[in-house]
């Protein structure tokens, strides 16, 4: 079971998630830690560590978005104890993708740790890719 509070900041981000897919992080970054242990790993590059790195990972990230919008977010699984939470969710949009100028749809398999900090709830983790059905056991294989 989760709280209200973490509710609450699950919430945020959702709207914080809607105008990163228009092509603005900003309004992501105060609902993260800013802290040395952050890390996050999104479809378009190595997962970066630190607040620094997180911040240039998502405004890079966020500059291959234009023009989208939130279709929805479909809760996987979700655990809250008084320190520490998740969330598990397959988020759907549709945007503008690097240099097409098509909007697409886009869906993405997100996994998102949250601790408390400072009396609120701050994201510690964020792993996103495009995964969002079963694949065959070959396309883990590197070519």
């Amino acid at each position: 079971m989760t709280s209200s509070a973490f509710d609450d900041v699950v919430q945020q981000s959702h709207l914080a998630w809607g105008e990163f897919i228009k092509g603005d992080a900003e309004p992501i970054k105060p609902l993260w830690s800013h802290g040395d242990d952050v890390t996050v790993a999104n479809p378009f590059g190595l997962p970066a560590r630190g607040w620094q790195n997180v911040a240039a990972t998502m405004e890079r990230a966020a500059t291959l978005y234009r023009e989208g919008e939130v279709v929805g977010f479909e809760r996987v699984a979700t655990h809250a104890t008084s320190d520490l939470g998740y969330i598990v969710e397959i988020e759907r949009y549709r945007a503008k993708v690097g240099g097409r100028e098509e909007v697409s749809p886009v869906a993405l398999r997100v996994t998102s740790i949250l601790r408390r900090e400072d009396g609120g709830w701050k994201i510690v983790h964020r792993h996103a890719d495009p995964i969002t059905s079963a694949r065959p056991a070959e396309s883990v294989i590197q070519a």
